[in-house]
């Protein structure tokens, strides 16, 4: 298993506790990746929201490339996954962009391809939203352009809505032989065209029961492809105390819903509304993003590694981890769990 971490672009991960004393600051993060390298940690994934989807549209949100580029140049091991939205940047300019980064890293770069979702953030920007599968078409669209930009001496494309004429990117991307191309999704549209076009699948959060036929799934779907095999990631919040008693106190702290509704809680009481046991899991669901307390990470380092493995046993090959505060759970977690499962036989 390799271990990754989300980098707190956003300040923090629980959209119900204000503060999480983990500012959105390049002086942080940079504290944070360098510290990562040395612990053990394999990956960061550096999102791309020019609007806090966590603590409020108007609150602080760092640019995943200028951070990107910045921490490739002061790091040396971690592997750099930075999220890409297609109606966000032009192919050819964006491949030249990324293949720079990408040599300042000594080919540590990767994407993780996101076809937007967000289309108030899209038309404040004054950018085109595309309606759903339209997303995945213009995403086809834009990795043939940038696969053919890193890959061939001179590039010509007419396509629906990129067109170029012997274009040149050179230097090349130091990653061969190119960046690796993450993407999620789980409609019949993202799942065809990543089985087709990208080299690993990301999910949200879930139970390693509904995880396992998901893998199994893109795995067929891919051999139908004639393409090689595919690597697996999954999102997940973890939490790790020295007893489970303590793991879930924290758990019942993160998920309590604060006396004033937080910033980003949109239509509070009809999002609660339904049984306790509905309220409970839609308050998780909430203060944690992407599904991440699914997995259900939480307990003791033992229980926790316990569960790692299963995902590992399913086919799982990667965590992309969120916790806060974040210097500090990820120093334990590293301690905890990363070193012994990297030091086990």
């Amino acid at each position: 298993m390799r271990f990754g971490y989300w980098m707190p672009v956003f300040g923090g991960w629980l959209r119900n506790v204000e503060d999480e004393g983990m500012e959105a600051s390049w002086d942080y993060v940079r504290r944070l990746t360098l510290r990562s390298e040395e612990t053990g940690w394999d990956l960061s994934l550096i999102a791309e929201l020019n609007l806090n989807d966590i603590k409020g549209i108007e609150a602080p949100a760092l640019d995943a490339w200028s951070t990107a580029a910045a921490l490739a140049a002061v790091t040396e091991r971690l592997e750099l996954m930075v999220a890409v939205r297609p109606n966000f940047h032009q192919p050819a300019l964006f491949a030249k962009q990324a293949a720079n980064i990408d040599n300042i890293s000594g080919g540590r770069l990767a994407l993780n391809v996101v076809s937007s979702w967000w289309a108030d953030e899209a038309t404040q920007y004054g950018l085109q939203f595309d309606q759903h599968d339209d997303r995945y078409a213009r995403t086809r669209e834009w990795l043939r352009v940038v696969d053919g930009l890193w890959t061939q001496k001179r590039f010509t494309y007419e396509g629906e809505r990129y067109r170029l004429q012997e274009a040149i990117c050179e230097p090349k991307p130091a990653s061969r032989p190119r960046p690796t191309l993450y993407a999620g999704g789980e409609s019949e549209a993202a799942k065809t065209m990543i089985a087709e076009q990208c080299d690993a699948y990301v999910m949200h959060g879930d139970p390693v029961e509904a995880i396992a036929p998901r893998i199994a799934d893109m795995a067929r779907r891919r051999e139908a492809a004639g393409q090689g095999p595919m690597r697996y990631g999954m999102a997940a919040y973890a939490i790790v105390r020295d007893s489970e008693e303590e793991a879930r106190r924290e758990l019942e702290r993160i998920t309590q819903l604060p006396p004033e509704p937080p910033k980003g809680f949109d239509n509070f009481e009809q999002w609660l509304s339904g049984t306790e046991l509905e309220r409970e899991l839609k308050l998780q669901e909430y203060s944690v993003s992407n599904r991440g307390l699914r997995p259900n990470l939480v307990g003791t380092p033992e229980q926790v590694r316990e569960r790692i493995e299963d995902y590992e046993a399913a086919g799982l090959d990667l965590l992309l981890l969120q916790m806060s505060p974040q210097a500090e759970e990820m120093d334990r977690f590293a301690e905890q769990v990363i070193r012994p499962m990297k030091e086990a036989p």
